[in-house]
């Protein structure tokens, strides 16, 4: 069953608001990640229908939301969960290549794992935290494990949780952090490269 109602106080830094029921009745907690249409950000004061759910704590939330005017169903410009996962395992295993093939030492694979692993946590919390209110991990931190090597694993969190896949100002930056994560690598790949990681590794 649907439901309509108006977003009020909307918190586009936090990514959430609340809607007022039409008719009346307690307002109904909505996150970013609830909206069909993942390329339009509500500003406040939108007409919306939704379907109503209940969290962890049972409180009112809203899901599968949609501005009024606009399909209920999906807009088919979402990326399947599966892809950004598959492809992170893919990079990984590349990565796993060049190591087993001596291109890379073995040490670069586990920054990339763990960092991956890091970035993925860090989102899930920072996910937890804007549903629930609470302190935020600051985006220049998860641009930071991005360009350290986490950005497999942040993106397969962006894409499992819904979080931060929405926000363009952010996604930009995220890009960015990947290219030239991938400059330093390819970089590594090469001959010159590779011989001064391993005289760095060497030294230490």
């Amino acid at each position: 069953m649907r439901f309509q109602g108006r977003i009020t106080s909307w918190k586009d830094d936090k990514g959430f608001g609340f809607i007022a029921p039409n008719g009346g009745g307690k307002q109904v907690f909505v996150h970013v990640s609830a909206f069909r249409n993942r390329q339009r950000r509500p500003e406040g004061d939108e007409l919306v229908t939704y379907e109503l759910a209940v969290d962890g704590k049972g409180r009112g939330q809203a899901m599968q939301v949609t501005f009024v005017g606009e399909p209920a169903r999906g807009d088919g410009k979402l990326v399947p969960v599966w892809l950004p996962t598959s492809f992170t395992a893919g990079f990984l295993a590349f990565l796993a290549a060049t190591v087993v093939a001596g291109r890379l030492p073995m040490v670069v694979l586990w920054v990339y794992v763990v960092a991956s692993i890091v970035a993925f946590l860090a989102y899930r919390i920072d996910k937890s935290a804007a549903e629930n209110d609470r302190w935020r991990i600051a985006e220049n931190t998860l641009h930071l494990f991005g360009l350290l090597g986490g950005w497999p694993g942040a993106l397969a969190a962006q894409r499992m949780f819904r979080h931060k896949s929405s926000k363009p100002s952010f996604q930009g930056m995220f890009w960015v952090t990947v290219v030239l994560n991938c400059c330093a690598l390819g970089w590594l790949l090469t001959a010159s490269g590779g011989a001064t990681l391993r005289s760095v590794l060497g030294a230490a």
